[in-house]
């Protein structure tokens, strides 16, 4: 900050700097050294209270409240006595989460620590504090009026009712105009509460309407003109008309308080791309979306409009009509592109005639909007208007000339894309997607659905001409021979092109008035195609909740209300299966449940699932005989809830809800989810800080409920008890899950799972299965050259990719060679068919090792990965398989595995003996025995 100072900045400069380091970054910082501890608090303190103390008065008065507190802590508590105290990190830990907020007389208090021993008047809300929470829900004319629909509340103030609940949209323009104020009135919305962040507040009257006149606009923007033209006119250049532009806000009169915000926050999908309306020829108000979503409204004279498009060989030519201007000089812009244009006077106007080479358009990347420049006059948009929008090939790519969301034209080529023209939805949430493909060839693609956590799906696109048809059926996406719902969030589209360059999909702009973008609801969960950003689709999933469950409010219910009452009612004899939080059907739970399955055990067997993420097998499912289906209950619900509380048995993998409160009476079964390579628990580092993290708090309460801990090898127990605290019994018996390594049919399974996963008959199949990289997660890229490995390996070998699911996933191609297991739902069956292992610093290596097989460990960050996050074995001198750092070693080990594995075999024999002693194929049975009975 003194650097920045120096520089030299007004008054007002450093004030608003001040304000914004203040709020912003800096502040953030602050909360951050206040909770690493004392030393770090006095080091934060001694650097920070120079500054502040230059610092203006009104900037602190006016930063938000909890960052006032700690300001004025800094600058009038004793340094040491603050540095070893509790009171900032009181202050941080409260303003962390939602506080409440009290009223004295007229003014409203936040409910902070400390209140009674600081002045009063530190604690009273300001501005910054009442910033107008927004949503907007719909857009759309109504008898020539427009009206605009959504929820604005200010958070922690509750409104049930109409009584001194009031808000008003405004417009306002620029400098002298007067604002507009919309006709506003609240209504019901009790959504606005479901969805909420704020625990008790109840927001059901925060609903508004308001509506527009186009008149009110008319006649401000025609005194704008006439005196912006007045001044051309006296510059002796003819008046242009130009577009006028009103920003929307909120303004919230609520108990008492008065806060004015941005009204900002489209609902995805139509209230995207809001229809503008011709209040007079070629004059438009349009509601618009700025990039930081936020609504403004414009009106927008039509200085220009395109009249043609044609492919004329090399170039691509356009012709535009500026009415009301006769001009014979000019210019065009595409872009930032300044280009010539030929203006010819005509009846009525000017028709310019721009000519753009087809190749200087190939080479662009981004699409550009179009403008033209009358000499003497401002640049005018060209826009749409009546003519139609263009599309010529040109080669594999193809040039367009289409309108974006407010109409003006966009130029702009690219590799042909699909255009849908046409979405029908069927009763089992199947959706049949029509459109447009003009792509030479006529080749066979397939339509790819990608999520933001890089999990993908492809279904086969079916064409005909530069037609096609593709079905998505949503709930039910094949995967690995089972169907399963699209998990929750948004699935974008695009088309898996020969080049590997995603070619993504586009709405067709004549269809978006039709486009089906309601929800689609089946089997609990709902479906919708949307186009979001005007013509983006998109597939969004979602579990279907009932009203009482959403938001922080039905959680806080839940957790405070109905988990307490449900804990006091007594047990039954239950047994509720979780397996990594309820996203799979695999590991050690999944051993335990079929072997109880097997033993004709008829009691009720509850399992979570996650998102819909599996559906988990029955005895008919497993050929056991006919029986009671197990329930299934969703992950979060009210039902999951009563089951944690009243089962008497809980079999899990890994940790439990943080509500979750083992009673005395229940008996909670921690199998975990692999021997660790890595640490973890207490023996990371930032587990020792102090204070605590809250995380070490977490993980104390929920071991402190653990009855029995499952442990691999005598070697893991020790590592385990340490790193979780856990002091309770442990049973050394294997682990479950790796008993079908050494199954008397585990040949018969392998080749149930080689049909699965398509592997060619005889073929060897190498698995690669890295871990994740804390300090790397977003890094999809993967180490091992896949090209090279098929080179090299030739088609003898299949290679398996195993993703974490912690890392971004990679693009593996299904080429015949590489296969992306990722998603695969239980990796102890990709062991099964696995004849040579490449790990890094996995536990899956202790499970391996039952089966006998070699094993390779590319640890090209091994120094990096101890460093940061460290690990318990030396792997040089204890791993049964060679340690190595580029990935031509590796596939080179993998073609000479024969001679590695006779090198490594007595090593190999002591790693197995140490760390899976006991994977025998009787595990399952030993822990049955032990709890079951």
């Amino acid at each position: 900050m003194a650097a920045v100072r120096a520089t030299g900045l007004s008054a007002a400069d450093r004030r608003r700097l001040d304000a914004d380091v203040l709020a912003g970054p800096l502040g953030a910082r602050i909360d951050t050294a206040i909770r690493r501890g004392p030393a770090r608090r006095r080091e934060m303190i001694a650097l920070l209270a120079p500054y502040l103390s230059e610092v203006d008065p009104g900037v602190k008065r006016d930063l938000p409240v909890a960052r006032r507190l700690v300001v004025h802590l800094i600058e009038t508590r004793d340094r040491e006595e603050l540095a070893e105290g509790d009171a900032l990190a009181k202050v941080a830990s409260a303003a962390a989460e939602p506080y409440r907020r009290v009223r004295k007389g007229l003014r409203w208090y936040a409910d902070l620590p400390l209140r009674g021993e600081l002045p009063d008047d530190l604690y009273r809300l300001r501005q910054a504090d009442l910033v107008p929470i927004t949503q907007i829900d719909d857009i759309s004319w109504t008898g020539g009026r427009l009206r605009v629909t959504g929820h604005a509340y200010l958070a922690g103030l509750s409104v049930r009712g109409r009584r001194f609940n009031r808000a008003t949209v405004v417009l306002r323009g620029p400098r002298w105009q007067p604002p507009v104020r919309l006709r506003t009135k609240r209504v019901f919305r009790p959504e606005a509460t479901y969805g909420a962040q704020e625990l008790g507040c109840n927001y059901d009257w925060s609903g508004f309407t308001a509506e527009l006149n186009p008149f009110a606009l008319r006649w401000r923007s025609w005194l704008r003109n006439a005196a912006r033209g007045g001044r051309r006119l006296l510059r002796r250049r003819p008046a242009v008309r130009d577009t006028t532009t009103w920003r929307a806000e909120i303004v919230i009169w609520s108990r008492g308080a008065r806060a004015v915000g941005a009204l900002r926050g489209p609902v995805a999908g139509r209230t995207e791309r809001p229809a503008g309306l011709a209040v007079r020829p070629r004059w438009w108000v349009r509601p618009v979306w700025t990039s930081d979503r936020a609504l403004q409204v414009v009106l927008q004279p039509t200085r220009a409009e395109l009249t043609g498009v044609r492919h004329d060989g090399d170039d691509v030519v356009l012709t535009a009509f500026m009415p009301g201007r006769q001009v014979n000089k000019g210019h065009a812009r595409l872009g930032g592109h300044r280009m010539s244009a030929d203006f010819v006077p005509v009846a009525g106007g000017t028709e310019i005639t721009l000519t753009l080479s087809t190749q200087s358009l190939l080479e662009e990347k981004d699409g550009r909007r179009l403008w033209v420049e009358p000499k003497g006059d401002p640049a005018a948009t060209v826009m749409l208007g009546d003519a139609d929008e263009f599309r010529s090939l040109a080669g594999d790519r193809e040039i367009t000339v289409q309108a974006d969301r407010r109409d003006r034209v966009v130029i702009s080529a690219h590799r042909v894309r699909p255009v849908i023209t046409s979405v029908t939805w069927s009763a089992d949430a199947s959706m049949a997607i029509e459109g447009h493909y003009p792509e030479p060839g006529g080749e066979p693609r397939e339509l790819v659905l990608r999520h933001r956590t890089g999990l993908s799906y492809r279904v086969p696109m079916r064409r005909s001409g530069d037609r096609f048809t593709a079905r998505v059926p949503a709930a039910a996406m094949p995967r690995f021979g089972e169907a399963v719902p699209l998990a929750a969030g948004t699935w974008h589209l695009s088309v898996a092109h020969p080049s590997r360059e995603p070619v993504p999909f586009r709405v067709d702009h004549r269809a978006l008035a039709t486009l089906d973008e309601s929800p689609h609801v089946h089997d609990g969960r709902r479906y919708q195609l949307i186009s979001a950003r005007f013509d983006v689709p998109m597939v969004v999933a979602a579990e279907e909740k009932p009203d009482d469950e959403q938001g922080m409010a039905g959680v806080y219910a839940l957790q405070r209300h109905f988990y307490p009452a449900q804990r006091r009612e007594p047990l039954t004899d239950a047994t509720v299966y979780v397996a990594y939080e309820g996203r799979q059907y695999e590991g050690n739970v999944r051993a335990v449940y079929e072997e109880r399955l097997r033993r004709g055990d008829d009691g009720e067997h509850i399992w979570v699932v996650k998102d819909g993420a599996f559906v988990p097998p029955g005895p008919g499912d497993l050929g056991l005989g006919r029986g009671p289906r197990p329930s299934v209950v969703r992950a979060g619900s009210r039902e999951h809830y009563a089951a944690l509380a009243r089962s008497r048995f809980v079999v899990t993998n890994s940790f439990l809800p943080p509500w979750f409160r083992a009673r005395d009476d229940q008996m909670v079964v921690q199998t975990w989810h692999g021997t660790p390579v890595k640490r973890i628990g207490n023996d990371l580092p930032h587990m020792s800080r102090d204070p605590r993290p809250p995380v070490w708090h977490r993980q104390a309460a929920e071991v402190r409920g653990w009855d029995l801990l499952v442990s691999q090898s005598p070697w893991a127990t020790p590592v385990l008890r340490k790193a979780f605290g856990y002091q309770g019994e442990v049973l050394e018996g294997g682990y479950p899950r790796n008993d079908v390594l050494t199954t008397p049919d585990r040949a018969e399974l392998a080749a149930s799972v080689r049909r699965r996963l398509g592997l060619a008959e005889g073929s060897k199949v190498v698995l690669y299965a890295p871990t994740y990289r804390e300090y790397d997660r977003k890094n999809a890229n993967l180490r091992l050259n896949l090209v090279q490995a098929r080179t090299i390996l030739g088609p003898e070998h299949e290679l398996l990719v195993r993703a974490h699911s912690m890392q971004a996933a990679p693009v593996v191609p299904d080429d015949g060679f590489t296969h992306d297991v990722t998603t695969y739902p239980d990796i102890t069956e990709l062991l099964l068919v696995t004849d040579v292992l490449i790990t890094d610093y996995s536990s899956v290596m202790f499970d391996f090792a039952a089966t006998g097989r070699p094993m390779i460990f590319f640890a090209y960050d091994l120094d990096k990965f101890r460093a940061k996050r460290g690990i318990y074995l030396d792997l040089g001198e204890q791993a049964p398989g060679p340690v190595l750092t580029t990935s031509a070693q590796v596939i080179q080990a993998v073609k000479g595995i024969d001679g590695i594995a006779t090198e490594y075999a007595d090593r190999y024999e002591a790693f197995r003996r140490t760390y899976a002693p006991r994977d025998d194929g009787k595990a399952t049975r030993r822990l049955v025995d032990h709890v079951f009975g």
